[in-house]
């Protein structure tokens, strides 16, 4: 793998200064994947960033010109955490059909592939990797899309064809100064073997991992890369599901002080979800988001939030409803959460 050592960082897009005026909540319109209904054949709503946003405008939350534009990743930003012979396969069709659980790109030509739907899967990426940055110099950030957790530097599955939380922690370490310790909290009702894998063998990254016992991908062997597993039944309910995540949030960053908490914010747990198996209300989503968010808060550490796996069409709406609750909470602002963070060193905001 391409790691660089001892080498100067690539230039990239991706690091560019934004402007005070913006929150630190990142999206562009690219993220959505729409072609001729193939996005209808996988149970994933592949236009629920777009409604997430559109939710965020209804309540006058945000607006376009204060949104952060994701920009797309380029070959180069891909290989700060991916091997180019897995860049590679991506050129076939029928990698990317296995990938993405939508059988039919198996028959499109690749060029078409590539624009409609793994485009947007790396502008998802690249906007991981932005937010990582703004995390750090506002506090908190978060990116309306991304949380491939499936992938790793030479692997896809489950929807997830690039490695976009790893990405972002590997951009950190490299350009961030201050920042050398990551906890990634993986809240999605599935396993996060991606990440696991990249970072079985590194100190540098606590992972705690919440999610259902028996369902996708059950990977053994990347569960040897957490260090606080909380293994859960079919149908947990809220209060259980609560109190597991209240204590064990609490406990990962008593553990280990990081520098930025990773946060994979699935909605895949929601009561109904075909994939999930689990039964959280929408409420409770909400009140999960607020726990996790109050602990980096209270801790003084950096949040970088991805949306993650979620696979109704209500999904966007507790999206939206969990935001405006951290807003209303006061855990999300436009102003910078904290001077300095977790001991990296923090640019100093200036304007309103």
């Amino acid at each position: 793998m391409d790691t660089r050592a001892g080498t100067m960082p690539h230039r990239t897009e991706l690091y560019h200064d934004i402007p005070p005026t913006c929150w630190p909540i990142v999206y562009s319109p690219d993220y959505n994947i729409t072609f001729m209904g193939l996005e209808k054949l996988h149970p994933f709503d592949a236009g629920k960033w777009g409604k997430v946003i559109n939710f965020l405008k209804e309540a006058k939350l945000i607006a376009d010109d204060l949104i952060v534009r994701a920009r797309e990743a380029t070959e180069e930003d891909l290989l700060v955490g991916h091997t180019r012979s897995y860049l590679n396969r991506l050129k076939w069709s029928f990698v990317v059909a296995t990938i993405t659980e939508i059988p039919p790109v198996l028959f499109l030509p690749n060029f078409l592939v590539q624009r409609k739907v793994l485009r947007p899967l790396r502008t998802q990426t690249g906007g991981t990797i932005m937010a990582g940055k703004l995390a750090i110099e506002r506090g908190w950030a978060i990116n309306i899309g991304g949380g491939f957790h499936h992938c790793s530097s030479d692997k896809g599955g489950g929807f997830c064809a690039y490695a976009d939380i790893s990405l972002a922690l590997k951009f950190l370490f490299e350009r961030m100064e201050g920042v050398s310790k990551a906890t990634i909290i993986d809240l999605d009702a599935h396993q996060g073997n991606g990440h696991e894998r990249d970072f079985m063998d590194d100190r540098r990254v606590y992972i705690m991992d919440v999610y259902n016992r028996y369902i996708y991908p059950g990977d053994g062997f990347a569960k040897r890369a957490i260090r606080r597993k909380v293994e859960l039944d079919w149908g947990t309910e809220d209060a259980e599901y609560l109190q597991k995540v209240k204590t064990h949030v609490e406990g990962a960053l008593n553990e280990v002080k990081s520098d930025i908490i990773v946060y994979n914010a699935g909605t895949d747990i929601l009561d109904g979800d075909p994939l999930g198996g689990l039964a959280i209300s929408p409420q409770g989503i909400i009140d999960r988001d607020e726990i996790v968010f109050r602990a980096a808060r209270k801790h003084r550490i950096p949040i970088l939030m991805v949306t993650s796996g979620g696979y109704q069409k209500r999904t966007a709406r507790i999206i939206a409803d969990s935001l405006l609750n951290l807003h209303s909470q006061g855990l999300i602002e436009k102003e910078p959460a904290f001077g300095e963070a977790g001991g990296a060193k923090v640019e100093t905001m200036h304007g309103k």
